[in-house]
């Protein structure tokens, strides 16, 4: 049997919300959803050195000085469910170079648990199934099995059950980020509020599924097709806890995107070009109007190890 390495690193991509259909809440307060899952090439990488205690720290382009490096942190609590799981008793010095934004609802929190999952696995020696890992991700949160997977893919239930969706090509976007986040939880009862107050003038609330125009979009790679199936339900609710999202998604639909959605929970926006040439057209405009933007493409691969 090999000895396991002293340091692994490992990285997790970010995600967008290509559909996004919310149901009713439930009795536990959350939401069953439908949701097509895209990964982007804007990863989150991980670097874990063995030690005797389990310690936490950021860096990079993103900021985080608000987050947690205890057990209230996901990377801590995916540690300790490896831990739980199998016995080990050894502990690990983390650290994360952050690139995804932090409640920007790109699933960073996600990305950073499922790369956790990966590189303390690999670092320990513990040698679990990819199936295993899935599991100990959707016990972490709804999005993480999405992380270790990557591709594009349907999530139902609390988006944590997955089928893969076949994807055509290379799709360009303009990643608009925001200043400061938005809590999902805020985000999700204002979507409820709003459901409410006007619910003599908006249909029935049924269970959430995931249009067949949207599958069609991506197995065509057909950025056009695909513009015209983004929907967000929460988008509603993004908007009106932040109402100048509206005047980004305005000036970006003004500037050549085939389309713009705010991705999951937001403030994040995701716009949906044509080709790398519109892409990078976007990209200057929105940068001149002082928005802080990145470029990437997606279906981008999962999880893993890298040399």
């Amino acid at each position: 049997m090999s000895t396991p390495p002293a340091a692994v690193q490992a990285k997790a991509p970010g995600k967008i919300n290509l559909v996004m259909r919310v149901g009713a809440a439930m009795p536990d307060g959350y939401h069953d959803v439908a949701t097509a899952y895209h990964a982007v090439a804007l990863y989150e990488e991980l670097r874990a050195e063995r030690d005797e205690e389990l310690s936490l720290s950021f860096s990079g382009p993103i900021a985080a000085p608000g987050l947690p490096v205890d057990k209230r942190n996901i990377v801590v609590r995916a540690a300790h469910l490896l831990q739980a799981r199998t016995g080990y008793r050894g502990g690990a010095r983390i650290q994360v170079l952050k690139r995804v934004p932090v409640a920007g609802g790109m699933g960073g929190g996600s990305a950073d648990a499922a790369a956790a999952l990966v590189a303390l696995d690999a670092l320990w020696g513990l040698g679990l199934a990819r199936d295993e890992l899935l599991e100990l991700g959707g016990e972490l949160g709804a999005d993480v099995p999405f992380a270790l997977t990557g591709g594009t893919a349907i999530g139902t239930g609390r988006g944590d059950k997955l089928s893969p969706a076949l994807a055509k090509g290379v799709f360009q976007w303009i990643i608009a980020l925001a200043d400061t986040g938005l809590s999902t939880p805020e985000v999700y009862a204002a979507l409820d509020e709003h459901r409410l107050r006007h619910a003599a003038d908006l249909p029935t609330v049924g269970p959430p599924a995931v249009d067949a125009d949207v599958l069609q979009a991506l197995r065509a790679g057909d950025p056009h097709m695909l513009a015209d199936a983004l929907h967000n339900d929460l988008q509603v609710a993004a908007l009106r806890l932040r109402p100048q999202l509206a005047d980004v998604l305005e000036l970006g639909e003004r500037n050549g995107a085939l389309a713009g959605v705010v991705s999951g929970s937001g403030p994040t926006i995701a716009f949906l070009t044509a080709d790398l040439d519109s892409a990078l057209s976007l990209q200057i405009a929105l940068s001149a109007a002082r928005l802080t933007v990145l470029r990437v493409t997606g279906p981008a691969h999962g999880a893993r190890l890298v040399s």
